[in-house]
């Protein structure tokens, strides 16, 4: 019985190895395709490549510099609108949850979760650019802080609710206003996940290529930094630039995933960090 309780544990741990390995390894041949593709293309180019615009069809490499600030630009004026709504409606729904506007954010936090993102750029189109008359850095920025907000909500509610209540109690029964008690108590155990929330967006929001085809204009030859301006991304510059026939564009797309991928693994790694850090 010992020998076949062995076995069978042997076996157990196998498989789950097994599955785990058959899970991760799509994710582990992405990667390893864009560094194969992308490595020597910034090799080629250098720090060119994030400085330079975009070459013509057939004719050189490049770079990606409009597009890859037009990047941070985006993400930047997103964030500023979508992490304030995003903490300010979790904070709400987790200290009042009975009220009928808390109820009413957490089942559109979870709708939105689960609604296309080309359909928000459609929105914002309709909304933003049909009545400006314009393409614009501002339109995309919104559209994109609506695909943040769920998801940075859904991470700080969570973060926020696994707070215990006692250390709340202990709070109030000191005499600390609820205003000390959930900045003070409740959002600095809390830090972890809510910082936790605001990577997913980040990352969400870099990534995102759907929404910006109806809201940006692809500015793609001069850097932009002004928000009713047309602008790029690097996600749209992927996109674009992989469906044509032309071979540096090609090499160009690969070298942009690249990039984006570096930005994403830079992202977690000094959030990851950060959180260590808060938390220690």
């Amino acid at each position: 019985m010992a020998e076949l309780r062995e076995l069978k544990e042997k076996l157990f741990l196998i498989t789950s190895l097994s599955l785990a390995a058959l899970a991760i390894l799509p994710i582990f041949h992405i990667l390893l395709s864009i560094f194969y593709n992308g490595l020597p293309v910034l090799i080629s180019a250098g720090v060119d490549f994030l400085v330079d615009s975009p070459p013509p069809p057939g004719g050189g490499l490049g770079g990606i510099g409009p597009s890859l600030v037009g990047t941070f630009m985006l993400a930047f004026i997103s964030s500023l609108v979508g992490i304030p709504l995003s903490f300010a409606s979790a904070l709400f729904s987790v200290e009042f949850p009975d009220n009928v506007i808390s109820r009413g954010v957490r089942v559109l936090s979870k709708a939105l979760l689960q609604i296309p993102s080309i359909l928000v750029g459609m929105l914002v189109y309709t909304i933003m650019v049909v009545p400006m008359g314009k393409f614009s850095m501002l339109a995309g920025s919104l559209a994109l802080a609506i695909m943040m907000i769920p998801y940075v909500t859904t991470y700080v509610e969570e973060a926020l609710e696994n707070v215990p209540k006692t250390y709340k109690e202990a709070g109030y029964a000191l005499g600390l206003s609820r205003t000390k008690v959930v900045f003070k108590i409740s959002v600095s155990i809390a830090k972890r996940g809510i910082l936790t929330g605001v990577l997913m967006g980040l990352a969400k929001v870099t990534g995102e290529t759907a929404p910006l085809l109806f809201t940006v204009g692809k500015q793609r030859q001069m850097i932009s930094l002004d928000p009713l301006g047309y602008t790029d991304s690097i996600s749209l510059l992927i996109f674009d630039f992989i469906q044509t026939p032309y071979a540096n564009w090609h090499r160009v797309a690969w070298g942009s995933a690249l990039v984006l991928t570096s930005i994403f693994l830079l992202i977690f790694l000094a959030t990851r960090s950060l959180t260590r850090r808060v938390v220690l």
